[in-house]
């Protein structure tokens, strides 16, 4: 199967080479180090296109909202958790073997809940799994 027959869940060839990074990126997030999982998923992001470069800044921004959260610069924060939820959105539950369900719901909350200038805890931060 080459790159055009595939569907909108399925990476583009090139982009299998990057999955040491793409898991990276998720143990650092996982960790609370999101300003370092947002560098390393940047890192493929340059190198990526189509559907895994958008999925990507989605969880790029994800990142850098969670690191906003951490700083305490909720205003920042909202703004890039709109952009990265509405990216994820359009992607499958399990784009690129990653079952994010929990981690956009949890989301979506705390996006809520910084609006309103609510603090965060950080016992409270989701996790991404692998399907």
């Amino acid at each position: 199967m080459n790159d055009e027959q595939r569907g909108p869940d399925e990476p583009r060839s090139s982009f299998i080479a990057h999955r040491s990074s793409l898991a990276e990126g998720i143990s650092l997030f996982n960790a609370h180090q999101f300003w370092h999982a947002h560098e390393a998923w940047e890192r493929i992001w340059l190198q990526s296109e189509g559907d895994p470069r958008r999925f990507l800044q989605g969880l790029i921004q994800l990142a850098a909202a969670y690191h906003h959260v951490q700083r305490g610069t909720f205003r920042g924060g909202v703004r890039l958790f709109d952009a990265a939820l509405s990216k994820l959105a359009t992607f499958p539950v399990h784009f690129l073997e990653i079952d994010r369900d929990e981690v956009v719901a949890i989301a979506k909350n705390h996006r809520d809940r910084i609006a309103r200038g609510e603090h965060i805890d950080e016992k409270d931060f989701p996790k991404f799994r692998y399907n």
